[in-house]
């Protein structure tokens, strides 16, 4: 699939079938996913990988899917056969820009943006678009008790889950409503020299 159909077609799925996902295509994603930006190359991205129908079920309940099933949607965090859960580690990054080659003499690195998430964010949108080249489908949402995902997946304290990705064979599916919404146009988000 050409890049641009790719990126035209991705959109949060929230309705999954049961088949399984093909083992390689999902090695091909998590690859995909290893292979973005990295301040540094300090690489602080990490990808816990769920496939386990039970650990689904407790991650939906942790995520609480309950509150979708009540707005009309399908149980689509359970029924999803893979769950991704992106995490980064800010210590990589005081780690890395600590190394030799990067300290600068006599000051400590101060950040004025926490590139740890920027890059975790570029990681997250090579899997969602990884996922749509594979012929899947993916979706997105926030991680409701992090300490209980944190207990459950044996994450570490110094690792910061950023949410959970759900992956699968698309299925219909009722849009959510913020789909109700246009795009905004060119003109509104692209300044072309300047901001003015």
């Amino acid at each position: 699939m050409e890049f641009a159909e790719v990126v035209r077609r991705r959109r949060m799925v929230r309705s999954y079938r049961p088949d399984p996902v093909d083992p390689e295509a999902l090695e091909r994603i998590l690859d995909a996913a290893r292979r973005g930006p990295s301040a540094g190359f300090a690489q602080g991205q990490y990808v816990v990988v769920v496939t386990d129908a039970d650990t689904r079920r407790r991650i939906a309940e942790l995520c609480g899917e309950r509150s979708f099933l009540d707005r009309g949607f399908q149980p689509w965090l359970s029924r999803a056969p893979v769950h991704l859960v992106p995490c980064v580690r800010e210590a990589d990054y005081h780690e890395r820009y600590a190394a030799r080659d990067k300290a600068a003499p006599g000051r400590p690195r101060a950040w004025r943006v926490p590139y740890w998430w920027v890059d975790a964010g570029a990681a997250l949108m090579l899997v969602l678009l990884a996922a749509v080249d594979e012929g899947l489908a993916a979706g997105f949402l926030d991680v409701r008790d992090v300490a209980a995902m944190r207990a459950l997946l044996g994450i570490p304290d110094d690792v910061a889950p950023l949410g959970l990705v759900t992956i699968g064979h698309p299925a219909p599916d009722r849009r959510s409503e913020s789909l109700r919404r246009r795009r905004r146009p060119p003109g509104d988000i692209i300044r072309r020299g300047r901001w003015g």
